[in-house]
């Protein structure tokens, strides 16, 4: 054997071939990262995922390698690198009234009683706890108004928060393309969206809407400032995302979070499983009510 051919030999093999060399070992060190940092399980299936998405970052980076990059985002001046590596790993896919069917049950189950609640004094909350680009709690906010347009004048507030600081600013503003709105009612479209100024086919959300809404960044396995309950909660399609066991730890965490009769949406392909699991009841599709009261 040649040293040429010994010292291949020695080299560790690519995952996935490509213009970068990406080892097993480096798809371990970013899934230990993103693992650790936002509680997201990257199986080796998912490598080509991890490699087509990341090799972008390298480009833009002017990086030779997967090792490099590792190299960058595991040290103390990658902190920003570190969040857009976890910004290209995770998937926004976010649409206006997405499973219509839960808005549609927060329009004729829950909404009714709580907006009787409201106008004798009382308060209504709701927590979108993956919002992504806003479109989920700009959509109950819409489900909100539809039912009580002076909701202004009432106690009413949505918490709209993602784990992206990007995703968090662009939802602030309530500005989509045109071609984003499909979904939304025509009705809706009419009464609470307008152009948007100097954004030429596109749209901003009207200001009744966006002032029920406060938008903040919040990783969803680290703290939670929030002290108060929420009468409702959407977290949909994001705990497919983790392990067994930090979707249990979630679904325990939000319990404590509702009232007796509180709903919790989440996406149809989850399920509430582990120990929070006895606390709530199915009450719709993809639907619970918490039916136990959880301690902190």
């Amino acid at each position: 054997m040649t040293a040429t051919a010994a010292l291949k030999s020695r080299a560790p093999a690519a995952m996935v071939e490509g213009e970068f060399l990406f080892t097993e070992g480096d798809f371990r060190k970013i899934a230990a990262m993103v693992h650790g940092d936002a509680g997201i399980s990257l199986h080796e299936t998912k490598a080509t995922l991890v490699y087509s998405r990341l090799a972008k970052r390298l480009r833009a980076l002017g990086l030779a390698s997967f090792q490099d990059y590792c190299a960058l985002v595991a040290g103390q001046d990658g902190v920003d690198e570190r969040q857009k590596m976890l910004a290209a790993l995770t998937t926004n896919v976010t649409r206006f009234f997405r499973e219509p069917h839960h808005f549609d049950h927060l329009r004729d189950k829950v909404l009714p009683p709580l907006l009787a609640a409201a106008k004798a004094g009382g308060k209504i909350r709701i927590w979108s706890a993956a919002c992504s680009s806003g479109q989920e709690p700009y959509s109950a906010a819409m489900t909100i108004l539809s039912l009580a347009p002076d909701a202004a004048n009432l106690d009413i507030k949505i918490l709209a928060t993602d784990i992206d600081p990007n995703m968090v600013a662009d939802a602030r503003t309530g500005v989509y393309a045109e071609g984003l709105l499909t979904g939304i009612p025509a009705e809706y479209l009419r009464r609470w969206t307008s152009p948007a100024a100097g954004r030429p086919g596109a749209v901003q959300m009207a200001g009744e809407a966006r002032a029920l809404i406060t938008f903040n960044e919040l990783n969803l396995i680290g703290e939670w400032p929030m002290k108060g309950k929420f009468d409702a909660i959407f977290c949909r399609n994001v705990a497919i995302y983790f392990d067994d066991e930090t979707q249990a730890r979630l679904w325990s965490r939000f319990a404590p979070l509702l009232p007796l009769g509180g709903r919790l949406y989440i996406g149809h392909s989850e399920r509430v499983a582990g120990p929070a699991a006895a606390a709530f009841e199915p009450d719709g599709i993809t639907t619970y009510r918490l039916t136990r009261e959880s301690g902190r």
